[in-house]
């Protein structure tokens, strides 16, 4: 069986760390072994209408960030794609009247590689990338995500990549590994809500959640914990896995649908 996660992506310089988190995502990489594919929402990939890239080759990595050291630009994740599971999960969008098309040339983009260099570091699992919309509400996340739900009843893994909290004017490069009070306070909100499949509230977070809009000033990197919540609708249990901060707000969750 799959499972469905959410994931906080954070700076393109976990890619190249070692530090609790990404020892948290090796972790848990170790524990999902080998699956027959991964499918990521990436919020580093935003179209009006769903794209899901569709090759058999290896994918580019994308450098899709400046002002990092150089070392970060010779990273490559050369993991490959399928054509077939595309055209299923195209299939599976439109079997929900969701519109989506295939991408036969764009590669994956930090939102991906990042993660995946650290859940798959042998880049032997089959990838597919798919886009997010950020015009779309909350709920009709909720639908795309739950569009993919079959997938889960195989051993293939749907992530949502992302950020619970990401305004990188809130963020204090002083406090380290230490949490912003306000910042663990909206997250744990989520949490509980999650814990309780309070999918009305949750929909309505940016007027019930405290600090909403502090938080998620770009709507894009919090849909994806929508999109994950989704996929896992059939089972309806959440399991809070990793809750990390860095810089005081730099929220870092990954969560189990």
């Amino acid at each position: 069986m799959g499972a469905s996660y959410f994931i906080g992506h954070g700076s393109p310089m976990l890619a190249i760390q070692d530090i609790p988190y990404t020892r948290e995502l090796r972790k848990l990489g170790a524990s999902l072994g080998k699956p027959e594919a991964v499918v990521v929402f990436t919020a580093h990939w935003t179209t009006r209408e769903l794209s899901v890239t569709s090759t058999d080759d290896v994918y580019e990595t994308i450098y899709d960030f400046g002002g990092f050291p150089d070392e970060l630009f010779r990273v490559v994740y050369p993991a490959r794609g399928s054509r077939k599971l595309a055209g299923e999960v195209i299939d599976l969008f439109a079997a929900a009247g969701l519109s989506a098309r295939p991408n036969e040339v764009r590669g994956l983009d930090h939102g991906v590689w990042v993660l995946l260099r650290h859940l798959f570091p042998d880049a032997d699992v089959p990838v597919i990338a798919v886009s997010v919309n950020p015009l779309l509400p909350p709920e009709q996340q909720y639908k795309i995500g739950q569009a993919l739900a079959p997938l889960l009843e195989r051993d293939i893994v749907v992530i949502g990549s992302g950020a619970t909290i990401h305004n990188f004017r809130e963020m204090n490069f002083h406090a380290e590994n230490q949490a912003d009070a306000w910042a663990k306070e909206f997250d744990d909100w989520l949490i509980g809500h999650l814990q309780a499949w309070d999918t009305d509230s949750l929909f309505d977070y940016r007027k019930q959640a405290p600090h909403a809009v502090r938080a998620t000033p770009d709507y894009e990197h919090f849909l994806p914990l929508f999109l994950a919540m989704g996929a896992g609708d059939k089972q309806r249990r959440m399991e809070l896995l990793t809750q990390i901060y860095l810089y005081g707000s730099l929220s870092h969750l990954i969560v189990k649908f």
